[in-house]
């Protein structure tokens, strides 16, 4: 979602890679689809179909982030030289750290009202920054923002990755997600402990903050921006088995969520809340998609005449991920004004006019940013560029 600029001082300039960009503004709208499907589900006889893809099929949306996110930093980073930890930081902490509490203390200050129920005191107000429960879309930044404090650590592990350990680092991947995510004694200790206890929300909310949780598509992302050459040549030679990897991992992933359906009796909100992006049906869609995007949107082989478009998703995805909340909360406001109940026709029109909202309102402070720098700064951190 964020712009990647580059870390060593004086570098090359290396050549624009426009999939970064179309793959930021692809998963902007895979995660404007998930938030959608969560309204859909409101509706007790919601189409599974739909559900399945509002919330099966964009589920590559978020870990997707980190790839392209790790891609842009290694593809610009020099590797041979120095690594300037401070200037880094800087950087990226302008970029995200200052649009992450803008954007709380927003939807704090704005839920507040619209709700009645008040800002919160100091206390809890750290509490919510340090988790990113401000709003249900900026956890992200909060463990982006990690991803970049460990720099240093991904950098060690990207000079020393080969196949064998990325391997490795895969197995320990899924075994991590399923412990996190599925084991029963440790979800039963995690809800168990007393609901005053400190310890608790560390744990409870631990999917917004642990990095463990999506090591391997971060390094991954790294280790092929800094092979860049070989990874054009996998992509070129390998574009058959790429695609058929991607459609094979979605299927494998929507079988899951439709036999826990059919099955094991699931409800759908129970059944998505299981086929997601960190059991191991999602974790290998995920990574089919991230080299399936990259290789679609790298070679191009579809109408010229979506670049345009694709390119003006990417520009204005990071804006939209983070607004795109506001146009859902008073859209449904309407549909309950109303009466209307969400269905299936209606939640397609709820997420197209979504993310209609939030471009334009992107693409409208966009421009006014470019005379008032600062509300560009504060929202995305873009700062205007020295002369």
């Amino acid at each position: 979602m964020q712009e990647s600029t580059q870390t060593a001082v004086n570098k090359p300039h290396k050549p624009r890679l426009a999939a970064i960009e179309y793959i930021r503004g692809i998963s902007m709208m895979g995660v404007i689809g998930i938030h959608v499907g969560s309204q859909y589900l409101g509706n007790t006889a919601a189409n599974i179909n739909l559900v399945a893809l509002f919330e099966v099929a964009s589920r590559f949306s978020v870990p997707i982030f980190f790839f392209i996110s790790a891609f842009g930093l290694f593809y610009n980073l020099d590797m041979n030289a120095p690594f300037d930890y401070r200037y880094f930081l800087k950087r990226r902490f302008k970029t995200v750290l200052v649009p992450y509490l803008v954007w709380s203390i927003f939807y704090l200050a704005h839920d507040g009202l619209l709700y009645g129920v008040g800002f919160p005191d100091p206390l809890h107000l750290l509490t919510i920054l340090f988790f990113g429960n401000a709003k249900y879309q900026l956890y992200f930044l909060v463990i982006l923002l990690w991803f970049y404090l460990l720099m240093p650590v991904w950098i060690w592990m990207v000079r020393r990755a080969s196949a064998v350990n990325l391997t490795l680092l895969l197995i320990a991947q899924l075994a991590f997600d399923y412990w996190s995510s599925f084991s029963v004694s440790f979800n039963i200790f995690v809800y168990g402990l007393p609901d005053g206890s400190w310890l608790k929300p560390f744990f409870m909310y631990r999917l917004n903050y642990w990095v463990l949780h999506y090591i391997f598509i971060f390094v991954l992302g790294g280790w092929l921006a800094v092979h860049i050459g070989s990874f054009m040549n996998f992509m070129r030679n390998h574009r058959l088995g790429i695609t058929v990897f991607f459609w094979g991992s979605l299927a494998a992933l929507l079988a899951y969520y439709y036999q826990l359906i059919f099955t094991s009796g699931y409800t759908p909100m129970e059944a998505i809340n299981t086929a997601h992006q960190l059991c191991p049906a999602g974790i290998f869609y995920t990574i089919a998609a991230s080299v399936f995007f990259f290789t679609i949107f790298t070679y191009q082989h579809y109408p010229a005449c979506l670049n345009p478009l694709l390119h003006q998703l990417g520009k204005h995805s990071y804006f939209a991920y983070l607004a795109h909340p506001v146009a859902i909360t008073y859209l449904g406001l309407v549909l309950q004004h109303y009466g209307r109940i969400m269905t299936a026709p209606l939640a397609v029109a709820f997420y197209c006019a979504t993310l209609i909202l939030a471009m334009l309102a992107a693409m409208v402070c966009r421009k006014i940013g470019e005379s008032f720098p600062l509300l560009n700064e504060w929202t995305i951190g873009v700062y205007p560029k020295k002369k």
